[in-house]
């Protein structure tokens, strides 16, 4: 579609700022993101693999089936960053690869806060279990969705209009999202924090192993995690810059490692770290003394099997 059909039609229009990543080029950054692809594809195999087997085992544990989810999102943004590697002039193409460079990493944010949850409920179940502090997860899950739907909502309206207040109201926008994502990613280091900081409580137990690993590959995962977000959100924070004059953060080996490289290494650390072992807590479990409890009753259901 030609630049001039697009300005009759009432856009999209071309952004004229640097973007994250730069433009995707055929030499570049098609064989990074076919080995990225090939990598994502092995992890999203892993973890459907270990949901079914722990599944044989009455050992449900949905997080894994939500990394699974969370590693297809990325080959599908993935492609479409090779697609548009090849449409360079597509506009529409440009902006749904965009969306999902910033839409899949939000399943990973969501799962750390989760872990948090169970450590902080481990630790201490008084508060952990306490209703306003359940009702307040239920909003901060809510509202990752509202976050989500108000940057694609400001990404889209930007590029569909040129008025300048309008575009404005947009850039706010994502200033807001991103800085509440910002939030977001440090409420799992919050929860341990708490956990270990608080007065101590009974202890309740939940999983395999020990609470000091559980809380060692959570803070890995957290910590890369928060990395990734303080960085974009830094970006666009920084006052933007014209297309031909990119700042460093806005280079191609920025994006690759701040994206998808972290990102590995957060799929490493929950995979090889075995959280489908070591968070795994009954079904049924909504009171402080469930975990305790209901894993003991498991256990030895098992061995009367």
């Amino acid at each position: 579609m030609s630049h001039s059909f697009q300005r009759r039609s009432g856009g999209p229009y071309p952004s004229n700022s640097a973007g994250f990543g730069g433009l995707p080029t055929n030499t570049t950054d098609v064989p990074i993101c076919a080995v990225f692809t090939f990598l994502y594809l092995c992890f999203a195999v892993t973890n459907s693999t270990m949901f079914r087997l722990n599944r044989r085992k009455n050992h449900k544990f949905v997080i894994s089936m939500f990394l699974t989810g969370f590693c297809m999102a990325r080959v599908v943004t993935l492609v479409l960053r090779i697609v548009w590697a090849n449409r360079q002039h597509n506009i529409r193409l440009a902006i749904a690869a965009n969306i999902f460079v910033n839409a899949g990493i939000l399943i990973i944010y969501i799962i750390n806060l989760i872990l948090a949850q169970r450590i902080l409920r481990g630790k201490q179940p008084r508060i952990g279990w306490h209703p306003v502090v359940r009702i307040s997860y239920k909003i901060l899950y809510c509202s990752i969705g509202a976050a989500l739907a108000m940057v694609i909502t400001s990404v889209v309206v930007s590029l569909y209009t040129q008025n300048t207040h309008t575009r404005s109201i947009c850039r706010d926008i994502q200033l807001t999202t991103f800085t509440y994502l910002l939030f977001f990613t440090c409420l799992p280091l919050v929860h341990l924090a708490a956990a270990y900081l608080l007065p101590k409580s009974e202890e309740e137990t939940f999983g395999q192993g020990g609470m000091v690993s559980k809380t060692i590959v959570l803070a890995m995962s957290s910590s890369l995690s928060l990395l990734i977000t303080g960085f974009k959100a830094g970006g666009v924070w920084s006052p933007p810059r014209p297309a031909t004059n990119p700042r460093w953060y806005d280079s191609k080996a920025c994006f690759y490692v701040f994206n998808f490289t972290l990102e590995i290494c957060i799929l490493c650390i929950m995979v090889f770290g075995r959280i489908d072992q070591r968070f795994y807590v009954p079904d049924g479990c909504n009171r402080a003394g469930d975990y305790t409890r209901l894993q003991k009753q498991a256990e030895v259901e098992r061995g009367e099997l």
